[in-house]
């Protein structure tokens, strides 16, 4: 296929409610929709998922437009494709801007799947016809309200609880909850916030049964985490520390983790995540699909990675309604007693609704 014209569409949506983690929090989400369309006219759909501050990775809304717009577009306007995993090559000269790279890396996908009549979890090999998902809750006001937020999410059917900690809201919040709901599947995300010095706070969570702890230590500290593991009886999970399927090998080698949450915009794109999660495989660590508060589009790519048969781990794909009014995709993505269902209509296997995407938009840039 022949990339012959791309559209980036300006989004800004609110979320029903703030999202607070150990970085701080936030309600607006502006991101970019991304239609790539091939010489016969058929289009493929992404989504960017940077947030507008670098408190995740070093991306943000307005770094991610620069290297779209400015690098990532010239490369592959006119280039002949034959398969999504040619984009990785081509984007190669290009150091890090895995956000970036992503959102453009997904449409191509999108556009792929449809061309070959197929769905886009089948493209990427994808087995599974229903996926158990969690939830991720945020720093709550009290934990009152963390435990009425939790209670809600079980009655619904979610079948993993992740809660985020920081220094001085955790051990007693996570006793807590452990108290009120001793058989739930629970998992804490400190999102770098912690350090070896931390070791024996870190180590009485071992007496609360979590399923993982998620990224203790900073996003570089791999080495770090493989001496906070042997300390640990609970799993680590790394997420930041993971950017490729070299990082996967080195941390899983150094025994810095036992399990890998993979986020697609975070390591690059689909063709990188895929990597991971065979590599993963391989060596019998199990991996989930982790979130980044992605509108439908986003979303969409979401469950169809988690259709890999080593998603044994219940992500953070929540549906639609758990973050907004009214999501851009149709129909919109419903969770039915802690399941999806994995589209099997020709690639996202959603259909962009046009007039919320334009109520939604702040701007479009056209390039052809």
């Amino acid at each position: 296929m022949i990339i012959k014209k791309i559209i980036i569409r300006h989004m800004k949506m609110t979320m029903k409610n703030p999202f607070v983690t150990s970085f701080g929090s936030m309600q607006e989400k502006e991101f970019f929709l991304l239609e790539v369309f091939d010489e016969e006219g058929n289009s493929g759909w992404g989504e960017s998922a940077a947030f507008q501050a670098p408190w995740y990775t070093e991306e943000t809304v307005q770094t991610t437009l620069h290297m779209i717009r400015d690098f990532l577009i010239p490369l592959l306007l006119n280039k002949n494709i034959s398969h999504p995993d040619d984009v990785s090559e081509i984007f190669a000269p290009i150091r890090k801007n895995n956000m970036a790279k992503a959102s453009v890396e997904g449409a191509i996908w999108d556009l792929y799947a449809k061309r070959n009549n197929q769905s886009l979890s089948k493209a990427l090999g994808g087995i599974v016809e229903k996926i158990e998902v969690g939830i991720s809750i945020g720093i709550q006001s009290s934990t009152d309200k963390l435990l009425e937020v939790v209670q809600q999410y079980i009655t619904d059917g979610y079948k993993r609880i992740k809660v985020k900690i920081k220094p001085g809201y955790d051990i007693e919040v996570i006793r807590k909850l452990r108290e009120e709901f001793p058989n739930v599947p629970f998992m804490a995300d400190a999102n770098s916030s912690y350090t070896l010095e931390d070791i024996g706070l870190l180590k009485q969570l071992d007496n609360y049964n979590l399923m993982m702890i998620e990224q203790p230590l900073a996003s570089d500290d791999i080495v770090d985490h493989a001496t906070l593991q042997k300390q640990l009886n609970t799993p680590i999970c790394l997420d930041e520390s993971i950017l490729s399927v070299e990082d996967a090998r080195k941390a899983i080698e150094l025994g810095s983790t036992k399990v890998i949450n993979i986020k697609t915009a975070r390591v690059g794109g689909l063709t990188e995540a895929k990597k991971i999660h065979d590599y993963c495989m391989e060596k019998d660590v199990p991996v989930w699909c982790g979130g980044m508060l992605e509108a439908g589009v986003g979303r969409a790519h979401n469950i169809a990675l988690t259709s890999l048969p080593n998603f044994i781990l219940p992500g953070d794909t929540a549906g639609s309604s758990h973050y907004w009014e009214e999501d851009i995709i149709s129909p919109e993505i419903i969770v039915t007693d802690g399941f999806i269902d994995v589209p099997k209509a020709n690639g996202i296997g959603f259909e962009p609704n046009m007039k919320v995407i334009e109520r939604f938009m702040l701007d479009m840039l056209v390039f052809e």
